[in-house]
């Protein structure tokens, strides 16, 4: 549970939170050495530009609008400073409606389903935030003062809310979006809402600089990279894990197949009562279970690397060791998940009790877990993947054929060989007929 957390509370933290802080720490008045002052100012440019080449390329509309929405709020309290006393009215509405806007907007863009630019939907969407700055002209003409007087009206005793300069709407804006980034991201794990959770901090930074001589920009600039680094990051996430498990996934096994050694041993893990549940109650709760199995067997085994190549078994990999070598981590695997209090809730619900927070309800029903595993190794370099792939699941499906709950150990997957049909008596290993 301790473990569950600190992973989740370090998801959170990185990378938005730390780029937050070297904002907080460098982008202050004389916060870096002068000869570094021109490349800062040059950073807002360098990330708008490749932000949107990016956004493009992964298809992400939401990149692209989301730094467009920064752009337009940025550009608004730059031109027009608060200077002089006929502006002063002026800057206070463009502050109110912007900080009203740009959390609103974010929130948006995170709800709404990615979408191309070039359909209807994604040409709705940026006709959307382009139609807002002129908004906001309107509301700055002198005629429509009542109706900008509505951004800065105050409900509450001002005492509560005079340190800052952001009104109490917009204020109700940025708590809105924080908390339903937060929701979103705890159900998620997508590393975007974790960014825009940092990004309107961020944001929220950016109204309260000018009073300290900081600049809004490079903090609307730091919105941006956050939000910039975790799309970089939630495509890695996609790319190379598993959606439903969150372990790494398919294109991740190859890699690593890829860097092993000479030597090394292949476990085959299943779960002996997926298939059962799967068809009692269909394939939601088998689902389920395997998003809560999968993570607890990556954190059991220690010294292996997890992955979800196929639908139901978990394929681990053990560089440089014996089958042997494996056995008590992978005894210590099987230990770990049969000692899981997993229980349905309803038709469709599956929860795990927690020792001393969590107890089963009386209409709760059990839903025992053990594993299956069976483990391979090669040790001569006339076996071939393929070989030790099967030997690994021969050692599965006999764990299975005895009940289940235990680990196998296949035998040691040697390349059969094979006489030549010329006569020669030569001997020929089945790996010279590829893999």
């Amino acid at each position: 549970m301790l473990s569950l957390l600190w992973k989740s509370l370090l998801a959170v933290l990185f990378p938005g939170g730390l780029i937050f802080l070297i904002a907080i720490g460098f982008l202050r008045p004389q916060g870096l050495p002068m000869w570094l002052q021109q490349p800062i100012a040059a950073l807002p440019y360098i990330v708008l530009a490749f932000g949107l080449i990016f956004g493009w390329y992964f298809a992400s509309s939401r990149m692209i609008l989301s730094l467009l929405v920064l752009a337009l709020a940025d550009r608004a309290l730059v031109l027009f400073p608060n200077t002089g006393a006929d502006q002063a009215a002026v800057y206070q509405t463009i502050v109110a409606v912007t900080a009203f806007l740009v959390p609103l907007n974010l929130l948006a863009l995170s709800i709404l389903k990615e979408d191309s630019l070039s359909t209807l939907r994604g040409v709705t969407r940026v006709v959307f935030v382009l139609v807002q700055p002129f908004l906001l002209l309107w509301l700055c003409l002198p005629d429509q003062h009542d109706l900008a007087a509505s951004f800065t009206r105050e409900y509450i005793p001002s005492p509560y809310t005079d340190w800052t300069p952001i009104p109490q709407q917009a204020l109700f804006a940025f708590a809105t979006a924080l908390l339903l980034h937060f929701i979103r991201f705890a159900l998620h794990r997508d590393p975007l809402e974790g960014g825009a959770i940092w990004a309107l901090f961020a944001v929220f930074v950016a109204y309260h600089t000018s009073r300290y001589g900081w600049q809004p920009t490079n903090f609307f600039m730091a919105a941006g990279l956050i939000l910039f680094v975790t799309l970089l990051q939630s495509f890695y996430q996609r790319t190379y894990r598993d959606e439903l498990t969150g372990i790494p996934g398919r294109l991740a096994y190859e890699e690593a197949i890829g860097q092993l050694g000479k030597r090394f041993s292949l476990a085959v893990i299943g779960i002996d009562q997926l298939s059962q549940y799967a068809n009692t109650h269909g394939k939601s709760v088998s689902e389920q279970i395997l998003k809560l199995v999968a993570p607890r067997v990556q954190a059991a085994c220690f010294d292996g690397h997890v992955f979800r190549t196929t639908g139901e078994e978990l394929t681990v990999l053990f560089p440089g060791k014996s089958a042997t070598e494996t056995l008590v981590t992978l005894e210590t695997v099987r230990k770990t998940i049969e000692a899981i209090g997993l229980f349905l809730r309803g038709r469709d619900r599956v929860w795990e009790t927690q020792r001393g927070i969590k107890k089963a309800g009386s209409r709760d029903q059990a839903l025992p877990i053990t594993l299956s595993i069976g483990v391979a190794e090669k040790i001569s370099d006339s076996a071939t993947m393929t070989l030790v792939i099967k030997s690994a699941y021969r050692a599965l499906y006999e764990a299975k054929g005895t009940g289940g709950n235990v680990v196998k150990r296949g035998p040691v997957a040697n390349a059969p060989t094979r006489r030549s049909h010329a006569g020669s008596g030569k001997i020929i290993a089945s790996g010279e007929y590829g893999t």
